[in-house]
């Protein structure tokens, strides 16, 4: 039978923790107490940092970076319920409990708090010249499998930017994620609930559970259909580490995967270790195809960098991670999103969730395509607390969702201006208010595309070969003078 401490103990226990903090830290931490107390036996944190209780204790969790992803700096005060004693310091890197946090916490101490933005009207997006679609498959995997709200935000995102902004193909998009349904550990969606992005239902299609065995299972899959012409895209989200905590051994950079068939859904949490290692193990059966990119936003993910490149069958790889393999990442001060996810996705949407303006153009060399590393740039403009990372291939390749053309300021041209009457159309200025943006646009011009490309590109192509020996006599004629001399 577990012990009850009373409140006089509790809140003895509570006036001591809070005494615990440097003056730094006051600013800074944030104090919880467990709502119950656990007896002796009882286990605390991750299977691999796991503290097994001598005895009765009250457990206070001091989160010294609330805002960022676990793991981070985090310590268990344990005490003494009879005495109020203080009994442990425990230094850790994620709660004692990670998915039953919400339930079992009771925050007494927050300086740190999420801090509600103030409710926005969706923006009309920029118009923008439509991206050139490749011919050939492009292939995509979303995964997050301990997901918080923020963590399925910044998926949505970049679900939206795929099918909307690249003309990607639904059935070519695996969404692997937490249980395999559209939830979160952190909050409870519902019928009614709307992407804070525009405020509309979610559109994600989730494939799978976000664990490694459906990792393994969409590769498997991949492996029998991708060609050597062919691009993959990867995004990974939510939780990771590398247990840089003193008396643990250091285990190599991982992220969160989902645990299926859990024990103890009380003592222990849904989710396990999903190594850097065994992610790029796990890539590397896949036959040689074109291109690979991969932006990353879990703590520690600039772990990964160099197993995937290592492993790598693609001719061409990129990573953006949104830290070293030794820091942190950081969410948004509204809890709403992932700082560095939420910043790349927007420079190669080409707007905010909200459909506004960047706050500068990321396609910083002009030719009309925003390629991995220009996105991975403008994203680092806009995120001071994380420490994001860029890895390559090839130095000096551009990896980019659409097609490269060198003629795409012409491309534009010729489309663009009978286009912009069609997006008029499709986002009236007002009303109604809210405007959030119009997937049938997108889907009806990205059905349209190859057309058009087919259309325009090659008749592009003729004009300027037929433009070139006409101008050539004046051309050389003009060169000559300057030069004062003829080649032949």
């Amino acid at each position: 039978m577990a012990l009850e401490a009373t409140s006089e103990i509790l809140g003895r226990i509570k006036a001591h923790a809070y005494g615990r903090l440097t003056p730094q830290q006051i600013r800074t931490t944030n104090l919880s107490l467990d709502k119950r107390v656990y007896k002796k036996g009882d286990a605390l944190g991750l299977p691999t940092q796991r503290v097994i209780l001598e005895g009765p204790a009250v457990l206070v969790f001091a989160d010294d970076k609330p805002l960022a992803n676990f793991g981070h700096d985090c310590r268990y005060f344990l005490y003494d319920p009879e005495t109020g004693k203080l009994q442990r310091d425990i230094p850790a890197r994620f709660p004692p409990n990670l998915i039953k946090s919400a339930e079992l916490l009771d925050p007494f101490y927050e300086p740190v708090r999420f801090v509600p933005g103030p409710p926005g009207i969706p923006n009309q997006p920029p118009y923008r010249c439509p991206h050139l679609i490749p011919n050939v498959n492009r292939y995509a995997i979303l995964f997050a499998g301990c997901t918080q709200l923020r963590h399925l935000n910044d998926m949505e995102f970049c679900y939206r930017m795929l099918i909307d902004g690249y003309g990607f193909s639904a059935q070519n998009i695996h969404v692997l994620n937490y249980d395999g349904d559209l939830r979160v550990w952190d909050k409870i969606l519902t019928a009614n609930s709307t992407w804070p992005g525009d405020n509309t239902p979610y559109r994600i299609q989730v494939t799978g559970r976000g664990t490694r065995a459906a990792f393994q299972a969409v590769v498997a899959e991949l492996k029998t259909k991708i060609k050597a012409e062919d691009w993959l895209f990867i995004h990974t989200n939510n939780h990771g580490d590398d247990f840089l905590v003193p008396g643990y051994a250091r285990t190599g950079s991982f992220m969160c995967a989902f645990l299926e068939n859990n024990i103890d859904p009380i003592l222990f949490d849904y989710w396990t270790p999903y190594y850097a290692t065994d992610f790029a193990a796990d890539l590397g059966v896949l036959p040689k195809f074109s291109m690979l990119m991969a932006m990353m936003e879990q703590c520690k993910s600039g772990g990964f960098n160099a197993p995937i490149i290592k492993a790598s069958p693609a001719a061409s790889t990129s990573i953006a991670s949104a830290a070293t393999a030794s820091v942190d990442s950081e969410g948004t001060a509204d809890g709403n999103w992932d700082i560095f996810a939420l910043n790349w996705i927007a420079a190669m949407m080409g707007h905010n969730p909200d459909g506004s303006v960047l706050a500068s153009n990321p396609d910083t060399n002009g030719d009309g395509v925003v390629d991995a590393q220009e996105a991975y740039c403008y994203a680092c403009s806009q995120d001071s607390p994380d420490t994001p990372e860029f890895t390559e291939s090839l130095p000096g390749a551009i990896d980019s969702l659409s097609l490269q053309y060198a003629l795409s300021s012409a491309w534009c041209m010729m489309v663009g201006p009978i286009l912009q009457r069609y997006y008029a159309r499709s986002f009236p200025e007002a009303p109604p208010i809210p405007n959030p943006p119009d997937p049938a646009y997108y889907t009806a011009l990205n059905s349209v595309t190859p057309e058009l490309q087919a259309l325009i590109l090659p008749a592009l192509q003729r004009s300027l070969v037929a433009l070139r020996r006409e101008l050539t006599p004046q051309i050389e004629a003009s060169l000559n003078a300057a030069f004062k001399t003829n080649v032949e």
